[in-house]
């Protein structure tokens, strides 16, 4: 049994790509650290908003699996992108990635604009909070 529900109000504007509200019923919280498109040397990988976002979500999904959860456990996750209108552009493009890795099931989010991230190559940063079964 998912231990999240996701909430949607007819009052505000239909989602797309995240949910308003997450609630959480037991389990055990995992919080997740930034991610950027590292490969496993260290090196930042993709040329690409789009590649460096399929990398860095896998890493999240990597840990995510590694403390005992799936992508249906992510109840918050917070992108930080270094030019907000090359995300909104690539906005369809995203989505395709997060389903396809991700599923169908979209956790409570929000996209920040960062000057730059810790990676100074790095073009998007994701982290968040997943609650496990």
């Amino acid at each position: 049994m998912n231990p999240l529900t996701r909430i949607n109000p007819t009052e505000l504007a239909p989602p797309t790509g995240f949910s308003h509200a997450v609630t959480a019923t037991g389990g055990r919280l995992a919080f997740l650290a930034g991610q950027t498109a590292l490969d496993g040397d260290g090196k930042v990988v993709g040329a690409t908003l789009p590649e460096q976002f399929e990398t860095a979500l896998g890493n999240l999904l990597t840990a995510l699996r590694a403390a005992g959860g799936a992508p249906s456990s992510l109840a918050r996750i917070t992108v930080y992108a270094t030019d907000i209108a090359d995300y909104r552009a690539h906005a369809p493009e995203l989505g395709e990635i997060w389903r396809r890795l991700a599923g169908r099931e979209y956790p409570a989010m929000a996209v920040i604009g960062a000057t730059r991230l810790w990676d100074e190559q790095a073009m998007v940063e994701l982290d968040g909070i997943a609650v496990l079964d």
